[in-house]
C-alpha cells in the first residue's frame, strides 16, 4: 500500500507531470501511453482523464483494455545523464472507467488543480470518462 512507499516516491508521484499507463487486452497484448495523472491525497487512487485533446476517437484502446482486463501499471520516471539521479515509481492496481458521479467529479477537481491546461480545454464541462486506479502496490527504485 502507499504507506509502505518511501516518502521520496510519494513526492515524485505527487509532483510528476506525466506518467506512462500500461494496459493489456484480454489476450495480454500490451499498450503503453503517456498520460497526465493525479494521486489523491490519501494515496489510494490515481486518476487520469480522457480529455478533449485531439484524438481520432474516444473509443480508445486503453479504455477497451481496462474493460477487458482491469490490471494496470503506471510508471513515473526521471532520467538524467548523471545516472546517480535515475529513479522511477511504478503504481500497480486495478482500474475502472468512471463515467459520472462523485468519484469522477473529485478526480476532475484534482486534475484541474494540478494542470491549469485543463481549464483551457474545458475539462470540467467535458463529459469524458476518468480512469480511476485503485493502488494495490507501489514499486520504487532510485540509484542512490
Amino acid at each position: 500500500m502507499t504507506t509502505d512507499a518511501p516518502a521520496w516516491a510519494l513526492a515524485m508521484l505527487r509532483e510528476g507531470r506525466v506518467g506512462r499507463l500500461a494496459t493489456a487486452d484480454v489476450s495480454g497484448r500490451p499498450l503503453v501511453v503517456p498520460v497526465c495523472y493525479v494521486l489523491d491525497a490519501d494515496g489510494h487512487r490515481v486518476y487520469s482523464a480522457i480529455d478533449a485533446k485531439p484524438k481520432r476517437t474516444r473509443q480508445l484502446r486503453r479504455l477497451r483494455n481496462i474493460r477487458e482486463n482491469p490490471h494496470v501499471s503506471l510508471v513515473v520516471d526521471q532520467y538524467d545523464e548523471d545516472w546517480s539521479r535515475l529513479r522511477y515509481v511504478i503504481v500497480e492496481g486495478n482500474a475502472e472507467i468512471v463515467e459520472a458521479g462523485p468519484l469522477r467529479e473529485r478526480a476532475i477537481d484534482l486534475l484541474l488543480e494540478k494542470y491549469s491546461q485543463y481549464l483551457a480545454l474545458g475539462l470540467a464541462a467535458d463529459r469524458g470518462p476518468v480512469i480511476a486506479i485503485a493502488v494495490e502496490r507501489i514499486v520504487a527504485w532510485r540509484y542512490a
